[in-house]
Protein backbone atom coordinates (compact mmCIF):
# COMPACT_ATOMS: atom_id res chain seq x y z
CA UNK A 1 0.00 0.00 0.00
CA UNK A 2 1.07 3.12 -0.84
CA UNK A 3 1.87 5.80 2.05
CA UNK A 4 -0.93 8.72 1.80
CA UNK A 5 1.26 12.03 2.74
CA UNK A 6 -0.04 14.19 5.85
CA UNK A 7 -1.46 17.09 5.21
CA UNK A 8 -1.33 19.64 7.81
CA UNK A 9 -3.46 22.74 8.31
CA UNK A 10 -1.78 25.81 8.65
CA UNK A 11 -3.69 28.64 11.40
CA UNK A 12 -2.69 32.09 11.83
CA UNK A 13 -2.26 33.90 15.29
CA UNK A 14 -4.51 37.40 15.36
CA UNK A 15 -1.50 39.44 15.24
CA UNK A 16 -0.24 37.53 12.36
CA UNK A 17 -3.50 37.81 10.20
CA UNK A 18 -2.80 41.80 11.09
CA UNK A 19 0.81 41.76 9.47
CA UNK A 20 -0.21 39.67 6.78
CA UNK A 21 -3.19 42.23 5.53
CA UNK A 22 -0.85 45.17 6.50
CA UNK A 23 1.73 44.19 3.51
CA UNK A 24 1.53 45.59 0.07
CA UNK A 25 -0.47 43.34 -3.10
CA UNK A 26 3.08 42.02 -4.06
CA UNK A 27 4.34 40.85 -0.68
CA UNK A 28 0.89 39.40 0.35
CA UNK A 29 0.56 37.30 -2.39
CA UNK A 30 4.28 35.33 -2.04
CA UNK A 31 4.00 35.39 1.97
CA UNK A 32 0.19 33.94 1.10
CA UNK A 33 1.89 31.27 -1.02
CA UNK A 34 4.15 30.32 1.21
CA UNK A 35 2.10 29.57 3.76
CA UNK A 36 0.49 27.53 1.70
CA UNK A 37 3.37 25.66 1.00
CA UNK A 38 3.80 24.68 5.01
CA UNK A 39 0.29 22.58 4.55
CA UNK A 40 2.21 19.95 2.84
CA UNK A 41 5.81 19.88 4.33
CA UNK A 42 6.05 22.27 7.18
CA UNK A 43 10.14 21.30 7.37
CA UNK A 44 11.01 21.38 3.32
CA UNK A 45 14.45 22.64 2.43
CA UNK A 46 13.28 26.46 3.02
CA UNK A 47 12.25 26.09 6.74
CA UNK A 48 14.78 26.56 9.27
CA UNK A 49 14.87 25.50 13.16
CA UNK A 50 15.35 28.20 15.26
CA UNK A 51 18.04 27.22 17.53
CA UNK A 52 16.88 28.86 20.95
CA UNK A 53 13.37 26.86 20.78
CA UNK A 54 12.25 23.18 20.47
CA UNK A 55 9.48 23.83 18.07
CA UNK A 56 9.79 27.09 16.44
CA UNK A 57 10.71 27.61 12.46
CA UNK A 58 11.14 30.57 10.29
CA UNK A 59 10.80 30.33 6.59
CA UNK A 60 11.94 33.38 4.57
CA UNK A 61 10.20 34.78 2.07
CA UNK A 62 12.29 37.62 -0.17
CA UNK A 63 12.87 40.64 2.73
CA UNK A 64 10.07 38.82 5.30
CA UNK A 65 10.49 36.30 7.84
CA UNK A 66 7.48 33.82 8.74
CA UNK A 67 7.72 32.27 12.31
CA UNK A 68 6.12 29.24 13.39
CA UNK A 69 5.26 26.29 15.06
CA UNK A 70 4.76 22.81 14.32
CA UNK A 71 2.23 20.39 16.32
CA UNK A 72 2.75 17.05 14.75
CA UNK A 73 0.24 14.78 17.32
CA UNK A 74 -2.28 17.15 15.63
CA UNK A 75 -1.06 17.83 12.23
CA UNK A 76 -1.39 21.77 12.95
CA UNK A 77 1.29 24.89 12.01
CA UNK A 78 0.77 27.97 13.49
CA UNK A 79 1.98 31.07 12.11
CA UNK A 80 2.65 33.12 15.11
CA UNK A 81 4.89 36.15 13.26
CA UNK A 82 5.09 37.48 9.70
CA UNK A 83 7.95 40.32 10.07
CA UNK A 84 10.36 42.05 8.22
CA UNK A 85 13.61 40.94 8.13
CA UNK A 86 15.23 43.94 9.73
CA UNK A 87 12.15 43.68 12.73
CA UNK A 88 12.43 39.68 12.81
CA UNK A 89 15.98 39.33 15.03
CA UNK A 90 15.39 42.32 17.58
Amino acid sequence: MDSIPKKYIVRLTRKAEKQLKALGKTDYAKIRSAIEKLAENPRGHYSIKLTDSDNEYRMRVGDFRILYTIEDNILTVFVFDVLNRRDAYK
